[in-house]
């Protein structure tokens, strides 16, 4: 069983726009309302694709009443710790025109002292029965800092994923996780280095076992310390990528549970699932052709000690 754990949940509204100006009034058809937040996004696609899956998370106020009964219909196996803060929400207006996304993200409210207990006593319990425990997510602002490292541990003896951002990215590499999914500007952030192959190795310095590095419509290395290698489409495609990191988590969770924890296997399937999630309209969801990008792929391998990633031409 898969576990996901999304310490800051959100409820996404997505609405599509022939075509967003700034400044100007835009009129759009009833928007699509959904239990988001990355954890919950990787549960999905992972369910969807017939893997047993459970998902963690909170939930509170009206927001988090929506999320609850959203999730529920969705048939997703899910456990929610209740909050007093309302679940924050995330909006991502869809240009039909330009073919793009723009997403408004509210930060979160910081659940008390008990309340991250009890999240962390769910999460134990639930990943002592898990084949891959999964952290996705931001963590909201005052959460502490002992959170993420707690809920890692709550994985040991089984593959831990991360897909976080800032000082977390770090302390999740310096507990040892079998893999991070950081994008570009993410792995900037966090390490201080420009060069994202250099952001990379730091994070396996630290302790990380394998680094899926996102570059977006660009692919996505593969990086581990005697391997570097780079997957691609020949044309990037078009969509809303809200949930492309996502489904490229969800990728290498289910590798992992069956058994597969070779860097290029992984890297061709998270590419391909990512790349999948970016047709489909709402986040969480992977394109039913995905075997036909899988098999679209161009794989390049790199000399692991000398290759810097080059900006785009």
């Amino acid at each position: 069983m898969i576990v996901t754990v999304t310490a800051n949940p959100a409820l996404d509204l997505t609405w599509e726009i022939d075509r967003i100006e700034i400044g100007a009034a835009h009129r759009a058809d009833t928007g699509a309302v959904r239990a988001g937040g990355k954890g919950l996004n990787v549960a999905r696609v992972a369910h969807a694709q017939g893997y047993p899956v459970r998902a963690v998370t909170t939930c509170g106020g009206a927001t988090g009443a929506e999320l609850r009964a959203e999730l529920e219909a969705s048939g997703v196996p899910h456990l929610l710790v209740p909050v007093a803060a309302p679940t924050r929400r995330s909006v991502a207006w869809v240009d039909r025109a330009l073919g793009d996304t723009t997403i408004v993200n509210e930060r979160g409210a910081n659940p008390s002292a008990d309340e991250w207990a009890a999240f962390s006593d769910v999460v134990r319990a639930e990943a002592a029965a898990a084949s891959v425990l999964v952290i996705s997510g931001s963590f909201p602002p005052g959460a502490p800092p002992t959170l993420l490292p707690e809920l890692i541990t709550a994985g040991a003896g089984r593959p831990v994923i991360v897909d976080t951002s800032g000082p977390a990215l770090l302390a999740a590499a310096d507990a040892g996780v079998a893999v991070l999914k950081p994008n570009k500007a993410e792995l900037a952030e966090a390490t201080g280095l420009a060069d994202p192959i250099a952001g990379a190795r730091e994070l396996l310095r630290r302790g990380a076992g394998l680094v899926l590095l996102s570059l977006g419509a660009d692919g996505m290395y593969a990086v581990t310390t005697d391997r570097l290698l780079r997957a691609c489409l020949p044309e990037p495609l078009a969509g809303n990528p809200t949930g492309a990191g996502d489904a490229a988590v969800a990728a290498a969770a289910t590798l992992l549970t069956d058994g597969t924890s070779d860097p290029e296997s992984i890297l061709r399937r998270a590419t391909a699932w990512s790349a999948a999630a970016v047709l489909m309209p709402l986040a969480g969801e992977i394109h039913p052709t995905w075997r036909d990008i899988e098999r679209a792929l161009i794989v390049d391998t790199f000399p692991a000690p000398t290759h810097h990633l080059e900006e785009p031409a």
